[in-house]
């Protein structure tokens, strides 16, 4: 399973909390350092479908790596959303193509999110696969 080392540190550091309460004050901090997301970009196909939060995602590809940007109405589903991006961003299309949603199990955060909170990871994590996806076969 391929892991680049920016998701590596993010699981590492989850791990290292001693309690599920320490697990999701990490989320809060990670949602606290969320850039800013345009209103402009809250639209249809930035959307994240199956989430009950509202969830929206963009990406761009700058010199062959891909950037994200995100934002949700609610603080835990904006954590997931922040450490999704500061795990994805800089990788190139194919990089994360290679990735699988199951890192997240390594983190600890599967134990204390809800049912609807881990099914927004996988949609959210998803999304942002197939927006780079759509990068690597523009270069093809």
């Amino acid at each position: 399973m391929f892991l680049p080392s920016s998701l590596e540190r993010i699981v590492k550091k989850f791990q290292r909390a001693p309690s599920n309460k320490s697990r999701y004050e990490q989320l809060l901090w990670y949602a606290n350092k969320l850039p800013h997301f345009p209103e402009v970009e809250k639209t249809p196909v930035n959307k994240v479908y199956g989430c009950q939060s509202q969830v929206y995602i963009t990406a761009n590809l700058n010199d062959g790596k891909v950037s994200y940007q995100g934002d949700s109405d609610a603080q835990l589903v904006k954590g997931i959303v922040a450490l999704l991006i500061e795990g994805l961003n800089g990788l190139t299309p194919q990089e994360i193509a290679e990735i699988t949603p199951d890192f997240i199990q390594k983190t600890g955060l599967t134990v204390s999110l809800t049912p609807s909170r881990a099914n927004g990871f996988y949609n959210i994590f998803q999304l942002m696969k197939s927006k780079a996806n759509l990068y690597s076969n523009l270069r093809k």
